[in-house]
């Protein structure tokens, strides 16, 4: 349902009066009487008078054919203002050094189509539709996470281990070498050698017999002379 409203040779400049009239064009009726009502221009009642007119001529035009229409249903299709006619009102005003300037006064014409058809979309919600669309037909790929491989990690700990017990079983060897391995990851492994606790005993027990072979037993004038001699050094 379609119905427009004119108000001719409205007082004012069309230029002044295209200002407001830009602010309700393609907006719902309910929208744009809150818009007009909160505008402060001249022009904003005039205009606002002519769009209730529309809402009336849409509502009667709906009740003619028998139609049934919600005036909050509505909105502004076209909106427009036309240049009126000056109607031969000239005025003379003063100017400077004696002249006079011509001054005009300024009429307009203005047009409100509204409608309570479905609005068309913009631009932008037509570049939306368009984006979901292609992503609609994109094959859809598998979302869940690849999984991070853990069976790497498990055969890092293993080689470890092998390692380890390997040092630990590995056969006696001089004290001057050393056991060197090579883990996973790439880095050196140095293990000192495993010494047979008998052995270090036996080395300890020939050190000892070595040293009281080498200090003789002497008398015991001789140490008591050798300790005085020390005192009287101190």
């Amino acid at each position: 349902m379609e119905a427009i409203a004119k108000t001719r040779h409205l007082k004012g400049s069309p230029r002044k009066t295209r200002l407001v009239i830009d602010l309700i064009r393609g907006e719902n009726v309910s929208r744009a009487l809150a818009i007009l009502k909160f505008t402060d221009k001249r022009a904003a009642g005039p205009i606002e008078k002519t769009l209730r007119s529309a809402i009336a001529n849409a509502t009667y035009l709906a009740e003619q054919q028998n139609i049934a229409v919600d005036p909050d249903d509505l909105w502004v299709k076209t909106c427009f203002v036309d240049m009126g006619a000056h109607k031969n009102r000239r005025r003379m005003r003063p100017a400077p050094q004696g002249r006079a300037y011509r001054e005009t006064r300024h009429y307009c014409h203005i047009t409100i189509q509204v409608t309570s058809d479905d609005k068309p979309k913009t631009e932008k919600e037509l570049m939306v539709e368009a984006a979901k669309a292609r992503a609609a037909d994109r094959p859809k790929k598998d979302k869940t996470p690849a999984k991070k491989a853990a069976a790497p990690k498990a055969e890092k700990k293993a080689k470890a281990e092998e390692i380890k017990t390997a040092i630990v079983d590995a056969p006696e060897t001089p004290d001057s070498e050393t056991v060197v391995t090579e883990n996973s990851a790439g880095e050196n492994i140095e293990a000192a050698t495993v010494k047979d606790e008998a052995s270090v005993a036996d080395a300890k027990n020939a050190s000892t017999h070595a040293e009281a072979e080498s200090q003789p037993t002497k008398p015991a004038d001789e140490k008591q002379l050798d300790i005085n001699e020390q005192l009287e050094r101190q």
